[in-house]
Parts: structure tokens; C-alpha cells; sequence
């Protein structure tokens, strides 16, 4: 009886010791989040593959991000061709550590069935790429990280900025390029070094 005694306060322990280790470790990944870095972001986003992430579950990539919407006629087909482009620029052995990220500026329009279409449409279905769209609030918030700026001008179109920014594998901004169809070469070269 008493052996069984021992035991059983040896298993209390032992739990609750793990429990406050794995608190202890949440505790420790959040206070190692930098001030600047988008990982503090409480929002919580759904993937073309209508899977709910949050913005910290990406940490430990190279980020390459920019915010679209499906259905643009004009500046998004740019923006995309400029990602691929910058995609196809990285060696394949720095691949496998960045994501490319496409974050609609849409929610309404762009379901995650839409957005898995519009991967599929555009060669970019690997896991490598990632398109999220999150509540109205949560995108304006991302937005004005990103300095990004966007209005609705009818049911179907929106004014936005054209901008692609990376985020270091702990979610802090290190580089933004503005415009369609601009050289990438320092996009491309920032990527490669921060690549692991």
C-alpha cells in the first residue's frame, strides 16, 4: 500500500511538472516574439485548404507576402507573375524554407474553394504557397502592417497598393518593394540571405 502511495504521488508529480513545463515553454516562445514581429498578431486565418492558422504558425520561415484578391483584372495577375517570378529566381535549396503568402483583401468573394482554384489556375498549388483570408477587421489590421491600402469601389473591384514585403523567420520586416513589374533582383537577393 505504501509502495502504491509512492507511486501515485511520484505520477502527480510528474504531471504536473510536465503541465507547468509546457506552460513555461508557451511562456518562453511568446516572450521570444519581438515587439515588431507580426507573430503578436492575434488574428486567425483560413487556407485554400479551409484549414485555421495563425499567423505564429508560420514562424521559422522566410515569408514573402502580399495581399490580392481573386477576382482583379488588372494589378493582381501582375502581382501574382511577380511572385511566381521571384519563386522561380530562389535555388532549390533555399525554397524549402520560404513561403509565399497571399492574403486576400476580399474575404467575402474569395471562399477557400475560390482561393484554391486560383492556386490550381496559377501553378501554385505546392505547399510552398499559401493563400489565407481572415474577417473583414483582421484584414484591415494586416493591411496596415503591411502598409498596405485598399477601398472598395464597387461590389467586384478594389484601389489597392501594389507592395511585396518579407518577414524574417521571426515574422519582423526586413524588406518591401512597391510596383508591378519592377526588377526583384534585390527581393530575390534579401530571400536568398535570410534562406536558411
Amino acid at each position: 500500500m505504501k509502495k502504491l502511495s509512492i507511486f501515485a504521488i511520484s505520477l502527480t508529480i510528474l504531471f504536473s511538472s510536465c503541465g507547468s513545463q509546457k506552460k513555461q515553454e508557451v511562456a518562453e516562445v511568446s516572450k521570444d516574439i519581438s515587439e515588431l514581429s507580426i507573430y503578436n498578431l492575434p488574428s486567425v486565418w483560413t487556407s485554400q485548404n479551409n484549414e485555421s492558422t495563425e499567423l505564429k504558425d508560420l514562424r521559422g520561415d522566410v515569408l514573402v507576402m502580399v495581399m490580392i484578391y481573386t477576382t482583379c483584372q488588372v494589378a493582381c495577375p501582375r502581382l501574382v507573375a511577380d511572385m511566381r517570378d521571384i519563386e522561380s529566381k530562389l535555388p532549390n535549396n533555399k525554397k524549402k524554407n520560404v513561403k509565399f503568402v497571399l492574403v486576400s483583401i476580399d474575404p467575402e468573394t474569395d471562399t477557400p474553394e475560390r482561393l484554391k482554384e486560383f492556386a490550381i489556375e496559377n501553378e501554385m498549388d505546392s505547399d510552398q504557397w499559401l493563400f489565407l483570408r481572415g474577417s473583414e477587421d483582421d484584414t484591415r489590421e494586416f493591411a496596415a502592417v503591411l502598409a498596405v491600402n485598399y477601398k472598395k469601389i464597387s461590389p467586384m473591384d478594389f484601389s489597392h497598393s501594389n507592395i511585396i514585403s518579407v518577414f524574417n523567420q521571426e515574422g519582423e520586416l526586413v524588406h518591401q518593394k512597391e510596383g508591378l513589374g519592377v526588377n526583384n533582383q534585390e527581393t530575390v537577393d534579401t530571400i536568398i540571405n535570410l534562406a536558411k
